[in-house]
């Protein structure tokens, strides 16, 4: 049974550090090697706050970059959420690219990894685990956070993560395939 994984790159900041910890983390699973692996960027959708007048139960997009985004998330079995933490929460314009949708997440497994200074982005994981249950996906017990992260920059954006990040990322990638092969089949059946 073939899994595709979307890592979705959540902050849509300028000078924003998650294309460079979003490339690590999509080469990585793409090694891991249990996933069929797209680097998804939330910043290529655009999406306004909240601009569709039906309820996204209903599935009825009037915008284009709604179905765009739909079409993406639909596509996959799995997620990997990249999210920096602002004032203890996850960024606002990954809660609204989640808030949009409903349906197209059901009964699929998503994993969280943060990324801030000394708290790694543990607060900001915890909130997006809160929401990610709430609409109907299974967040995995295993994060993966990252603290310090500028450190991990080069001067090319080129992420470089420790051992410990990489062991990390594979747990993840672990649980994610387990739970997306579980619940496939239930999607399925």
């Amino acid at each position: 049974m073939s899994l595709k994984l979307n890592v979705i790159i959540g902050s849509t900041r300028p000078g924003r550090a998650g294309p460079a910890i979003g490339k690590w983390a999509a080469d990585h699973a793409k090694q891991h090697g249990k996933f069929e692996v797209e680097l998804v960027d939330l910043a290529d959708f655009n999406l306004p706050l909240l601009d569709e007048p039906n309820h996204p139960r209903m599935q009825k997009y009037e915008h284009e970059h709604t179905r765009r985004w739909a079409a993406s998330v639909a596509s996959a079995d799995a997620y990997l959420f990249l999210t920096p933490e602002y004032d203890y929460f996850p960024n606002a314009a990954l809660i609204n690219a989640l808030q949009v949708l409903s349906l197209e997440w059901s009964f699929k497994p998503a994993g969280v990894l943060s990324y801030a200074h000394v708290s790694g982005g543990l607060r900001a994981a915890q909130e997006l685990r809160l929401l990610i249950s709430n609409l109907n996906m299974m967040p995995i017990p295993q994060t993966v956070p990252i603290p310090f992260f500028t450190n991990f920059i080069d001067e090319q954006k080129v992420f470089n993560p420790t051992a410990p990040m990489n062991e990390g990322l594979n747990a993840a990638l672990d649980q994610l395939a387990t739970w997306a092969t579980a619940l496939k089949a239930g999607r399925q059946g």
